[in-house]
């Protein structure tokens, strides 16, 4: 049997098809040309399968699509799309921030011009609403252009939009509103919701999963599965997210979870990471740099590497300046006083986590481009006392794959 995963990220979109042994046995990718039409997206669909070996599609047993996080659309009765997609950083909505405020519980996560909730009250205002019956997300769409039952959604994907991942509800202020009739119906990511509609490129045997988002997909991918584990993602910004037995919520601080199973995922996002060193040095220069550097000695210089004043998460705070003085002269110390500063701000974040009331950290999956770097590996496991090791995977398609590959059948 094969399980396939698909990923539609900002640069592209990725198949990826597993066996029951979870080895990846067939990948196939298409670039952007137009990220935001929806005919591009339906074109790549049906691309990536069209692409994958016949052995491969004749096998399949199950798929799975993930997303980008608050990518929305509005779509007809039939299940068509009656508006340009609003991408994840769209914020559009800024002009309605008052009227969020109106209808939302203080702090809540919709609060911002960019979430799901957010689109979705700035279109109930424009004459199209009148066309709309349903309000789905990006990963929703495409499912539905394999299994064509309009109107379902995960609660990875719902979390932005409003629903209640605790009690696995929209809450009444929501559901008290005059739009709500819009609202998609939500199940388990994973969850089997139909067999395909018969098509041109694969058997008409294989049954479409809910989804999930981009970033929660490549959580999965990376092989963090236990209470304590974490995947710190190391690229332009610091991500943290770590696997809980405890619900935590701090949206001050820009902290929420998502539900995983009977677990919690958790974290937040800084504003430091690799953009930072990029803006110091090469890559060439970062590789052959962290190579003078002993990982054994600490420099203790406190920097808080930002390229600009403001900060997210561990500490919110939009005036904080960024902290890169005293300046070393040595270019290796001062990449290892930048490196030695991000460690240090990974370190309180998962800190803050677990003071918070989440599951003490135990080991650390790293991803993104930074996940390359040895010595850095080290100054962030001696930091943070837990083992630092490479994340598996680091695809969301495969997190995807592996999320196909548990399907839970349902009767619709």
């Amino acid at each position: 049997m094969v399980y396939l995963g698909i990923d539609f990220g900002t640069s592209g979109a990725r198949a990826i098809a597993i066996n029951t042994n979870k080895e990846i046995i067939a990948q196939v990718n298409y670039t952007w040309s137009e990220h935001n039409s929806t005919q591009e997206w339906e074109h790549a669909l049906w691309y990536l399968l069209r692409e994958l070996p016949h052995q491969v599609r004749k096998d399949l047993k199950a798929i799975a699509i993930n997303g980008t996080s608050a990518t929305v659309l509005l779509c007809d009765e039939a299940g068509l799309p009656i508006t340009a997609p609003l991408l994840y950083n769209d914020s559009i909505a800024e002009s309605i921030l008052a009227q969020l405020r109106a209808h939302a519980p203080p702090e809540h996560l919709v609060l911002s011009p960019t979430s799901s909730f957010a689109k979705l009250l700035w279109w109930s205002q424009q004459h199209i609403f009148k066309q709309a019956k349903y309000f789905l997300h990006q990963a929703d769409w495409l499912a539905f252009l394999l299994h064509g039952i309009p109107g379902i959604s995960d609660y990875h994907n719902a979390l932005k939009l409003g629903y209640d991942v605790q009690n696995l509800r929209y809450p009444d202020w929501l559901t008290d509103l005059p739009i709500a009739f819009i609202l998609p119906r939500v199940l388990a990511p994973g969850q089997a919701i139909a067999p395909v509609r018969e098509n041109e490129y694969i058997p008409s045997d294989y049954i479409v999963c809910t989804g999930t988002t981009d970033s929660i997909a490549a959580f999965l991918a990376s092989g963090a599965n236990q209470p304590g584990e974490a995947v710190t993602s190391l690229g332009s910004t610091l991500v943290l997210k770590l696997l809980s037995e405890t619900y935590v919520e701090n949206l001050a601080s820009g902290i929420y979870s998502h539900r995983l199973g009977k677990l919690w995922l958790t974290g937040g996002a800084s504003n430091t990471g690799g953009a930072v060193l990029k803006h110091y040095f090469s890559e060439t220069e970062l590789i052959t740099l962290s190579e003078q550097i002993n990982p054994d000695t600490n420099l203790n210089l406190d920097y808080y590497p930002l390229l600009k004043a403001g900060e997210r998460f561990p500490i919110n705070d939009p005036q904080l300046l960024p902290k890169l003085e005293p300046r070393i002269e040595e270019p290796h110390l001062f990449l290892q006083g930048l490196l030695e500063g991000i460690a240090a701000i990974e370190q309180r974040g998962y800190r803050l986590l677990s003071e918070l009331g989440a599951t003490p950290l135990s080991k650390v999956y790293t991803a993104g481009g930074g996940a390359k770097n040895l010595t850095w590996q080290q100054i962030r496991a001696d930091r943070l006392q837990v083992p630092v090791v490479a994340s598996l995977n680091t695809e969301a398609a495969y997190g995807s794959a592996l999320l196909a590959s548990a399907i839970e059948v349902a009767q619709l």
